[in-house]
């Protein structure tokens, strides 16, 4: 039992405790009166205090590259694939994340994004997961379209069922997320450390390959993704043309629309938008593009992510929720429920509910950050910190 907290469910906040029997959610009790029952019949079972913390489901995080910079932190450093996975995954359950979608890249030569190290890193987690894990290790494979040699790749991962959702990026200058002249070179100096000169032919070479794209058979791809049940995402969509082109690759997921514009589309035609955490806790985009947050107030946002910093999606749904945390219930949705749905899992996962797994996080504030004190996957405690007086 979790007791004395306030619970987050789907549509309200209760004052209560939580029962947990095995692996899943047994009872949210919301009567006090209810507890002392349970806890006389229940004389062996362990009981956690929240301490007036807040009961939250296990955040779901469906795009987050974080893991390539643990392998590469800087260009040309590599570190073993072993030691970044074991690394990352145990600073997640500090940030309150129960289920990662680990974002691997193939065919974007901006970073960690060799064919081998992306394989390599498909291998490992799977090994992994069947050996232990702390948290639920998921793959987000990031597709770039216009990586023709990596197209048998992705079509076999999709085929053997390897992988658990799927996006169609392009990252060719002059439009989605590099559309303003100049920030594609400038992007590939900042993060490659190399000169204008050397960025050249790396553009060259990506409008030669976008000129070939063959759209069929990216559509044909994202069906047979969808048949599998893998979601498909389109990426930095910049109009509603793109949105119907995506579409006809099996995209429900639109990542990081450039403009309101476009994120309001793809969300009046049913589509789930999916905005930055570290967005919306920055207070913009760091490329000029759509403001996360207006973006969610507008209705034009359903999911969030933390892109590329973990520690931002909790902030981010404290942030979204309000000085008075009357809007915590929907904030808590874009990092939990949402996503579940977005991924075709909630019957198990996503929110505080009997029957459910119980992937909890008990969270306090220190000077109004959120922070999270226990971490509980499929019923287990994999995370618990206590802080000391000075």
């Amino acid at each position: 039992m979790i007791h004395n907290g306030f619970i987050v469910l789907e549509e309200a906040v209760v004052k209560g405790a939580l029962v947990v029997q095995g692996s899943r959610i047994a009872a949210v009790l919301e009567r006090e009166e209810d507890e002392r029952p349970w806890r006389f019949s229940h004389p062996d079972a362990a009981v956690i205090d929240a301490e007036g913390g807040y009961i939250l489901p296990g955040l779901i995080d469906i795009h987050c590259d974080a893991i390539e910079k643990e392998v590469q932190p800087r260009p040309g450093t590599l570190f073993p694939l072993e030691l970044a996975l074991l690394e990352f995954e145990r600073k997640l359950p500090v940030h309150g994340i129960t289920t990662m979608y680990h974002s691997l890249s193939l065919g974007v030569g901006l970073s960690l994004r060799g064919d081998h190290l992306l394989t390599g890193m498909v291998d490992l987690i799977h090994q992994y997961n069947k050996e232990r894990a702390m948290i639920r290790n998921r793959i987000h494979l990031r597709f770039e379209v216009s990586y023709h040699a990596g197209l048998p790749i992705v079509e076999q991962y999709v085929e053997d069922g390897r992988i658990h959702y799927l996006s169609f990026m392009d990252h060719s200058p002059g439009q989605g997320q590099y559309h303003a002249p100049g920030s594609f070179q400038r992007y590939v100096m900042k993060n490659q450390g190399i000169t204008l000169d050397e960025v050249a032919p790396i553009v060259d070479e990506l409008m030669e390959r976008r000129a070939q794209i063959d759209w069929s058979r990216l559509a044909g791809l994202g069906k047979a993704a969808a048949l599998k049940g893998i979601p498909v995402a389109s990426h930095d969509d910049d109009s509603p043309e793109r949105v119907h082109a995506m579409e006809a690759c099996g995209m429900t997921v639109s990542e990081f629309p450039i403009n309101m514009e476009t994120a309001r589309f793809a969300a009046e035609r049913g589509i789930q938008v999916c905005v930055g955490a570290p967005n919306v806790v920055r207070g913009g985009s760091h490329d000029n593009n759509l403001n996360a947050e207006d973006a969610v107030k507008a209705g034009a946002a359903s999911l969030l992510c933390s892109d590329y910093h973990p520690s931002s999606l909790l902030a981010s749904v404290f942030k979204l929720a309000g000085t008075d945390g009357s809007r915590l219930p929907e904030a808590v949705k874009m990092a939990a429920l949402n996503p579940a749905i977005a991924m075709g899992t909630d019957r198990d996962f996503g929110s505080i509910k009997p029957g459910k797994a119980a992937d909890i996080i008990v969270v306090h504030f220190y000077r109004g950050l959120p922070w999270v004190s226990r971490t509980i996957v499929d019923g287990r405690c994999v995370y618990s910190a206590q802080t000391r007086n000075i």
